[in-house]
């Protein structure tokens, strides 16, 4: 019984940890890479779909993207989305067959930004922790046919589980920040 608790507890901090992680590379540094159009959904024939399932991405130079849609009618769609995503900061221009990403160079200010972006998501990354430890510890305390030493036992290791996965969101958040700043 507690061993399923606090098994899922761990198997769901590990999914918020990976999605944090996810967020931040949707957050661009200096460099192009396809982590940044990740997010990213077009307008299909009416159905948002992800930008990876209509066009294959390539990254020829440091700061530039490559996008071939399989579908050329999709071409105006993609660059639309493109256009209109925030926090990228990049005009798309299209020459019928493909569509070219060209980053600009961040400016310390836009670092800066782009920093405090990243805080933001890794304190909701926290958040959904402190919501798994939430739930979890009110499982535990849901156990009636388990001694109340056994229980404390468990919240011990619970809290052990979620700084351990909080740590990983810090971790990240270093790398992120790091890699951001790097000039």
């Amino acid at each position: 019984m507690i061993a399923d608790v606090l098994a899922g507890a761990t198997e769901r901090m590990k999914k918020a940890v990976e999605n944090t992680k996810e967020d931040f590379s949707s957050i661009r540094t200096g460099r192009a890479n396809p982590g940044l159009f990740q997010k990213i959904l077009v307008d299909y024939y009416g159905t948002p779909t992800p930008l990876s399932q209509l066009a294959g991405l390539q990254n020829p130079e440091a700061r530039t993207m490559l996008i071939t849609p399989y579908d050329k009618g999709a071409l105006r769609d993609i660059e639309s989305a493109i256009r209109d995503m925030p926090n990228l900061g990049a005009n798309p221009s299209n020459d019928g067959n493909v569509i070219r990403v060209t980053l600009p160079e961040l400016t310390e200010e836009r670092r800066k930004e782009y920093v405090k972006i990243v805080r933001t998501k890794a304190e909701d990354g926290k958040v959904s922790l402190r919501n798994i430890r939430r739930k979890a510890k009110d499982e535990l305390d849901g156990l009636k046919e388990v001694g109340d030493d056994e229980i404390a036992r468990a919240e011990k290791e619970l809290e052990q589980i979620t700084k351990s996965h909080v740590d990983g969101i810090d971790d990240a958040l270093k790398r992120k920040e790091a890699e951001l700043l790097e000039i």
